[in-house]
C-alpha cells in the first residue's frame, strides 16, 4: 500500500511540474486591461461631470465609441434615465454633460461599409 502511495505522490509532483513549466511558457495576452483615468479625458469643462455620471454604470470607453449630435446625447441620457434608472441630472448640470459629450464626442462619418450601428441607442 505504501508503494501506491509512493507512485501517486511521484505522478502527482511530475504533473505539477508539467503545469509549471507549461505555465511559464505560455504566450502573454496581446492586451492587457487598465483601469479609465479622468487624466486620460480632455481637459474642457465638464469633464469630471461627464466621467461620473458615465463610469458609475459603465466604462466611459463605451461614450468615447460613440459620435452623436448634442440632441442624441440628450435624448441617450433621458432613454438611459427612464430604462436603467441613471441619475435624472436636470438644468445647468445636464448642459455641461452635454456640451462635453456633443464636443468631445461628435458624430462621425460613416464607414463605407455603411458603419456600425448600436442596436440599443435610442431612435
Amino acid at each position: 500500500m505504501a508503494n501506491r502511495f509512493r507512485v501517486g505522490a511521484a505522478f502527482l509532483s511530475g504533473a505539477a511540474a508539467l503545469a509549471s513549466v507549461a505555465a511559464a511558457q505560455a504566450p502573454r495576452p496581446a492586451f492587457t486591461p487598465q483601469d479609465e483615468r479622468i487624466e486620460d479625458l480632455p481637459d474642457t469643462p465638464g469633464r469630471e461631470e461627464t466621467f461620473g455620471l458615465c463610469s458609475a454604470c459603465h466604462g466611459y470607453r463605451l461614450v468615447s465609441n460613440q459620435g452623436m449630435t448634442r440632441e442624441r446625447w440628450d435624448d441617450t441620457l433621458t432613454w438611459m434615465v427612464q430604462r436603467h434608472g441613471m441619475a435624472d441630472i436636470q438644468g445647468a448640470d445636464r448642459d455641461v454633460v452635454l456640451d462635453y459629450l456633443a464636443r468631445h464626442h461628435p458624430p462621425r462619418a460613416p464607414s463605407r461599409a455603411g458603419g456600425f450601428r448600436n442596436p440599443f441607442a435610442p431612435e
